[in-house]
C-alpha cells in the first residue's frame, strides 16, 4: 500500500512506475499461487531464490519511487542518469521473475491473474458457505473448525500452547509422583526431574502436568516445552513467547518474565533442559533465566534434565527429588507387558528383561520387538549376536546397543530395507529433516515417507515438535559406528545443503534473509556434518563443498556463532590439480578471518593468489581480494597507507566494471580507515556515498554497516544526537534481515557504548559491555571478547575500580590480542595502562607510556593521538613541575586538524586550567565559560563539572565564597551522575572547608561591629559595601572587615 500511494504522487516517470505496478501485481498473484499450491510446505531453494530476487527488486523500486517524490529540480538533473538506469534494471529484473515464476525450472505457476482471481474468488464463496452452514449451537465449535480450515489466520495473536499427551504406559514411578504432587502443598514450586538418558523424566512430567488435581488448579496455564531445539537463552524465550503469544522480537526474555508475572497462577515444565545447560558458554545466562523465572512466586517451575547436578541460582523445593533410578523388575515387567501382551513365558519375560537393564526405553525397545517376533525368536538372535555381552553383566550402553540392533533385524524394519539407509543418514543430521526436506533433497531412496513411519513405528526415530524426523542420541552414535550412510546418500543432501547456502549468500542482508536464515539454523549441525563428510580427495563435488564450507563459515560468524572447525581441514583437503578460482576465494576467506587465528605467512598467501588470478579473469574476486587484503593490513598489520591502497584499488576496479556491491564495500572500508586516521569529515562523507548505493541495492546489511561507520565519523564530529539514530537505525535494518545479535549488531553496539563513554555516562556503557562480554566467547569470538575486556577496562579505569584488578584484565586482553596477532591491540593496552598509571599518581610511567604510544601512532592511528594527546595536555593530572603546557598546545593542534568537535572544547578547557594557574583568571573565565557552554550542549556531565570546578576556584579567588559554592554543587551532581566517587568527596571536602571560612568570616564581622559604637542615638543601618566604593552619604563610620567595607549610619 505504501508503494501503490507513493506511486500516484510521483512527480517524473509516471508511466514508468505505473508500468511497474502491474508487473508487480502480476507477481504477487504468482507468488500467493505457488504459496496454495505448496500447501503450507516449505518452498524449495530455487523457489526461495526467485522470491529472494523479486523482494530486492522491490525494495529497488520503493527507493526509486521515493526518489521522484519531492526532491529538489537541481538533484534529480544530477541524478537523472542513475534513476534511469535504475528503472531499466527493475523492468528488467522484474521480467525476469514474471519468466522465472511462470516459464522456469518451477513449472508453470499459475497461467495468468485472471485464473488466480478466479480461484480466489471460489474460495472466498467457499469460506462464505462453510460460515452459513456451521452449527449455532457453541461458539466455541464454530470457531474450532475455521481453525482447523485456516489455522494461521490468528497465529500470532494468541497462544499456541499445546501439552504432551498423558503417559499411556507408566509404571514404577508412583513414589516420584507423589513426591512431586505433595511439593504443591508448599509454594514457590522448584521442581527439577534429573536421571541418566532414557529414565523416563519426560514421561514424568507428563503425568505431572496432566494430573486431575493439577488440571484444575492450573487449567489453561500449563505450559510444557521441549528445550531440545534451543542453543541460547534468546531461542529459550523464543519458544516460551509462543507458546505464551508473545509476538516478534529478538530477545523475548524480559517479555516473557513480564507475562508469566503480571498473570495468574501457572505451570511451566521445561523438558530436556539439559541441551542448554550442558553447554559452558550458555550456563550461566540460563541459569541466570531461570533465577528471574523462580523470582515470580505464583510460577510452579518444572525442568528435567539429564544427570544428578541442578542448575545454580535457584531454591529448588526441600527435599530433594532424587535422580530417577531403573525400574524395579515389578514395574519393568508390567511396562513390558503393557507393550508386548503377556502371552510370553514367564522366564523369557526375565531373561529379556535382563537385556534391558530396566532402563525405560531399553524395556519399550525390546518389548516392541518382542512383540512383533516373540521372546524366543528374540533371545535366540540375541544369544548369537551378542553373547560376549551377557557374561560382562549388561550394562546400560551394551544393552540399549543391543536393542538397537535386534530393532535394525526385526522383520517390519527388514521388510522395508531402505528405512535402514534412511536411519544411517538421520545419524548424520542432529537437526533431523522436514518433510519437505526429505522430498526436496531427492535422496535416493524409493517410498522415502513410508521408510519413515517405518522407523517412527519402530521407535528408532521420533518426530520433533516442528515435525522433523529425528533420530536420539545413543541411537545416532550406534549407527555412526556400525552403519555409516553410503556417499550415494549423502551427496544429494550435500547439493542440497549447497543451493540453500547459495541462495543465502545471494541474499544475505535483504528483507529475505530472515526466512533463509531460519532455514540454515534449522540445518546448521545438519550442515556441519554432511560437509565434514564430503572433505575428501575421493570427493566428485569436493570444490563444491568446499565453497559450501566457506558460506556456512561466513553465515556463522555473521550470525555471532563464530567460525566452523572444518575450515581448518581445507588446506589439506584442496582439489589437484588446483581449482584457482577457488584457491583464491579460500584464501580471501582467510584473510578475513585474521580474528580468530593468526595468519602465519600473509604475504605467501598473497604471493599464491597472485599466481592463481594469472588463471582467472573475474573483476568480482579481484576486487573482494583487494579489499580483505586491505583489512588485514588495517586491522591486523595497522598498516594503514598499505591498507588505503588497496581499498583504492578496489573502488577503481569496481567503478571501471560497474560493479556495485564491491563499490559499496570499497566506500564503507575506506570511510573506515579515514575515520581511524582522523579524517571524520571524509570519512562521513564515503560511508554516506557507501549507504546510499546500498540503498539502491536493497541491501540491509551494507546499509546497517554503511549507517555505523558513518555514527563513528559524527560521533568524533561531535555529533551525538545524530550518531545515536544512526545506530538506531542500523540495529532496525539488521532486524529486518535476520541479522540481529549477530557480527555487524555486536560492532554497532560497540558504537552505542563509546557514546556513552564520551558523554561520561560510565554505568551505560558498563552495562552494554557487560551484555557483550557475557554473549562473547574467547573461543568461538575471540577479537570482539578481547575488544569486550579491555572496554570493561577501560571504564572501569575511569570510575576507580581496584587497580590489581585492572592490571590482570590489561594482560588478559594484551594476551588475547597476542594469541591472533592483533598489533595495535598491544598499543591500545599500553595506552590504557598509562591511563591507570596516571590516575594512581605514578607520573613517570605514564607519561612514557602515552609518549610511546603517540611516537608508534603519529600520522596513522586518529583515536589512539587524540587519547593520549588528551591526557599529557591535560594540566589538572600532573604536577606543576610536569606542566610545561607544551602537550596542551599539541592536543589543540590536533583537534584543530581533526575537526573533533568534544576535543576542541577539551582543549579550551585545559587552557583556562593553563590561565588559572597563571593567575590570568578572567581569561580563564571566558575559556572556562566557551567550553561548559559547548559540554552543556554535548550533554558531557564530567567534563561540565571540570569546567564548574574552575569557574568555583575563580570565584573563591575574588571573594565570592557563595558563587563558589554554588559552582562546586551543580559540579557535584554531575561528577555523581559520571560516578567520578573521587571527585565527589574532593568537592565535598571543598564545600565542608568554604563553609567554615564563611562561619569564621561571619563570626569576625559580628565581633567588628559590636565593637563600633555610635556617639548618638542608636544605629539606623548596617551596610557591607565593597573597599573600592569611596562615596558616602550622610554620617558615617567606616571599617574594613576582610577586605570588605562596613558603613555604619547613625
Amino acid at each position: 500500500m505504501p508503494l501503490i500511494h507513493s506511486t500516484q504522487t510521483v512527480k517524473q516517470n509516471k508511466d514508468g512506475c505505473s508500468e511497474l505496478l502491474e508487473q508487480i501485481h502480476q507477481l504477487l498473484h504468482a507468488i500467493i499461487a505457488l504459496h496454495i499450491k505448496s500447501d503450507g510446505e516449505e518452498l524449495s531453494p530455487l523457489a526461495l531464490n526467485n522470491i529472494a530476487n523479486f523482494t530486492k527488486t522491490l525494495h529497488k523500486i520503493h527507493h526509486f519511487v521515493e526518489a521522484q517524490q519531492g526532491r529538489s529540480r537541481i538533484r534529480n538533473f544530477f541524478r537523472q542518469g542513475e534513476m534511469n538506469a535504475l528503472l531499466k534494471d527493475c523492468s528488467a529484473e522484474l521480467q525476469q521473475a514474471l519468466d522465472s515464476f511462470h516459464v522456469g525450472a518451477m513449472g508453470s505457476v499459475l497461467t495468468d491473474a485472471t485464473t488466480l482471481q478466479e480461484y480466489a474468488e471460489n474460495r472466498h464463496r467457499e469460506v462464505l458457505e462453510l460460515i452459513d452452514n456451521l452449527s449455532d449451537v457453541t461458539g466455541s465449535d464454530r470457531a474450532s473448525s475455521i481453525n482447523r480450515h485456516f489455522s494461521s489466520a490468528e497465529s500470532s495473536s494468541i497462544s499456541i500452547s499445546i501439552l504432551p499427551s498423558e503417559p499411556k504406559i507408566f509404571h514404577g514411578r508412583e513414589l516420584e509422583l507423589s513426591q512431586i504432587l505433595e511439593y504443591f502443598s508448599k509454594e514457590p514450586i522448584r521442581v527439577a526431574i534429573l536421571g541418566a538418558g532414557g529414565m523416563g523424566k519426560t514421561s514424568l512430567a507428563r503425568a505431572v502436568i496432566h494430573n486431575s488435581g493439577i488440571a484444575a488448579v492450573y487449567g489453561e496455564r500449563r505450559f510444557f516445552v521441549a528445550c531440545d531445539t534451543a542453543s541460547s537463552k534468546v531461542e529459550l524465550a523464543g519458544l516460551l513467547a509462543a507458546q505464551v503469544g508473545i509476538k516478534g522480537g529478538r530477545d523475548l526474555s524480559r517479555p516473557v518474565i513480564r507475562y508469566f508475572a503480571g498473570g495468574p497462577p501457572a505451570l511451566l515444565v521445561l523438558d530436556n533442559l539439559e541441551t542448554l545447560w550442558d553447554q559452558r558458554e550458555s550456563r550461566g545466562e540460563i541459569e541466570e533465566f531461570l533465577s528471574l523465572l523462580t523470582d515470580i512466586q505464583h510460577l510452579a517451575l518444572i525442568i528435567t534434565m539429564r544427570g544428578a547436578e541442578r542448575p545454580a541460582k535457584v531454591g529448588w523445593t526441600r527435599p530433594f527429588l532424587l535422580p530417577l533410578q531403573p525400574l524395579s523388575q515389578d514395574a519393568a515387567r508390567k511396562t513390558f507387558l503393557d507393550i508386548a501382551d503377556d502371552d510370553h513365558n514367564s522366564k523369557d519375560i526375565d531373561r529379556v528383561l535382563l537385556l534391558t537393564d530396566n532402563m525405560p526405553l531399553s524395556i519399550s525397545l525390546v518389548a516392541h520387538l518382542v512383540d512383533l517376533e516373540g521372546c524366543s525368536n528374540v533371545l535366540h538372535r540375541w544369544e548369537q549376536e551378542r553373547t560376549s555381552i551377557i557374561s560382562e553383566g549388561h550394562d546400560r550402553r551394551s544393552n540399549l546397543d543391543l536393542s538397537i540392533s535386534l530393532s535394525l533385524s526385526s522383520p517390519r524394519v527388514t521388510s522395508s530395507p531402505k528405512s535402514r539407509e534412511l536411519l544411517s543418514l538421520l545419524a548424520m543430521l542432529p537437526d533431523g529433516l522436514s518433510d519437505a526436506e526429505l522430498r526436496q533433497s531427492n535422496i535416493p531412496i524409493t517410498d522415502i515417507l513410508s521408510c519413515k513411519a517405518t522407523l517412527l513405528g519402530t521407535s528408532l526415530a521420533h518426530n520433533d515438535d516442528q515435525g522433523r524426523i529425528k533420530s536420539l542420541v545413543p541411537i545416532r552414535e550406534y549407527m555412526q559406528k556400525l552403519h555409516p550412510p553410503q556417499d550415494y546418500l549423502l551427496r544429494p543432501l550435500l547439493k542440497y545443503f549447497h543451493q540453500l547456502l547459495d541462495v543465502y549468500q545471494s541474499n544475505r542482508g535483504t528483507l529475505s534473509s530472515p526466512e533463509l536464515t531460519a532455514r540454515i539454523t534449522s540445518n546448521f549441525s545438519n550442515m556441519q556434518h554432511v560437509l565434514l563428510s564430503g572433505l575428501h580427495q575421493g570427493n566428485p563435488d569436493l570444490a563444491l563443498t568446499i565453497y559450501s564450507i566457506c558460506h556456512l563459515d561466513m553465515f556463522s560468524v555473521a550470525n555471532g556463532r563464530g567460525r566452523i572447525p572444518s575450515m581448518q581441514l581445507i588446506p589439506k583437503a584442496m582439489p589437484r590439480p588446483s581449482d584457482h578460482r577457488l584457491e583464491v576465494y579460500f584464501i580471501i576467506r582467510l584473510l578475513h578471518l585474521w580474528r580468530y587465528h593468526s595468519i602465519l605467512d600473509p604475504e605467501g598467501l598473497v604471493n599464491q593468489a597472485q599466481q592463481h588470478f594469472k588463471y582467472i579473469d573475474d573483476v568480482d574476486i579481484e576486487c573482494r581480494f583487494y579489499i580483505a587484503l586491505g583489512q588485514y593490513y588495517q586491522f591486523h598489520d595497522d598498516n594503514r597507507s598499505k591498507a588505503e591502497e588497496y581499498y583504492q584499488k578496489s573502488l577503481l576496479t569496481s567503478l571501471s566494471n560497474g560493479n556495485i556491491m564491491r563499490q559499496i564495500d570499497s566506500l564503507d572500508s575506506l570511510a573506515n580507515i579515514e575515520w581511524q586516521n582522523g579524517d571524520y569529515s571524509s570519512g562521513q562523507q564515503h560511508a554516506y556515498e557507501s549507504r546510499r548505493l546500498s540503498r539502491i541495492s536493497a541491501d540491509l546489511f551494507r546499509e546497517a554497516r554503511a549507517l555505523r561507520t558513518e555514527a563513528m565519523c559524527w560521533n568524533n564530529l561531535g555529533n551525538f544526537g545524530h550518531t545515536i539514530s544512526l545506530c538506531k537505525l542500523a540495529r532496525e535494518l539488521l532486524e529486518l534481515c535476520g541479522l540481529s545479535g549477530g557480527e555487524m549488531d555486536c560492532a554497532i553496539m560497540n558504537t552505542q557504548a563509546e557514546i556513552h563513554k564520551q558523554k561520561s555516562e560510565y554505568l551505560e556503557a558498563l552495562e552494554i559491555n557487560n551484555k557483550l562480554l557475557q554473549k562473547l566467547s574467547f573461543e568461538q569470538e575471540p577479537f570482539d571478547h578481547a575488544l569486550a575486556v579491555f572496554n570493561l577496562t577501560e571504564l572501569e579505569v575511569q570510575i576507580g575500580g581496584p587497580k590489581e584488578v585492572l592490571q590482570r584484565n590489561i594482560d588478559t586482553a594484551k594476551s588475547m590480542f597476542d594469541t591472533m596477532g592483533y598489533s595495535r591491540g598491544f598499543v591500545c593496552c599500553d595506552m590504557l595502562l598509562g591511563d591507570l598509571n596516571l590516575r594512581e599518581g605514578e607520573l613517570a610511567t605514564a607519561e612514557r607510556l602515552f609518549e610511546k604510544c603517540v611516537k608508534s601512532s603519529q600520522g596513522k592511528d586518529g583515536e589512539i593521538m587524540s587519547y593520549c594527546l588528551e591526557r599529557l595536555g591535560n594540566p589538572r593530572c600532573w604536577t606543576a613541575a610536569k606542566s610545561s603546557y607544551t602537550w596542551t598546545a599539541v592536543f589543540l593542534a590536533h583537534v584543530l586538524q581533526s575537526q573533533e568537535k568534544l576535543g576542541l572544547f577539551k582543549a579550551l578547557q585545559f587552557w583556562g586550567d593553563v590561565l588559572l594557574n597563571q593567575g590570568e583568571t578572567e581569561s580563564a573565565a571566558n575559556l572556562y565559560t566557551v567550553a561548559l557552554e559547548g559540554f552543556t550542549q554535548l550533554d558531557i556531565h564530567r567534563s561540565r563539572g571540570e569546567c564548574l570546578i574552575g569557574l568555583g576556584e575563580i570565584s573563591q579567588c575574588h571573594g565570592d565564597l557563595t558563587d563558589a559554592m554554588e559552582h562546586w554543587r551543580i559540579a557535584r551532581a554531575l561528577f555523581e551522575r559520571s560516578c567520578q566517587s573521587k571527585q565527589v568527596s574532593d568537592i565535598d571536602e571543598r564545600l565542608e572547608s568554604t563553609q567554615r571560612d564563611v562561619q569564621q568570616r561571619h563570626q569576625r564581622n559580628l565581633i567588628v561591629l559590636s565593637d563600633l559604637c555610635a556617639p548618638t542615638g542608636e544605629l539606623h543601618g548596617i551596610q557591607v559595601v565593597g573597599s573600592e566604593d569611596s562615596e558616602r552619604n550622610g554620617e558615617a563610620q567606616n571599617q574594613d572587615l576582610d577586605g570588605q567595607r562596613v558603613e555604619v549610619s547613625v
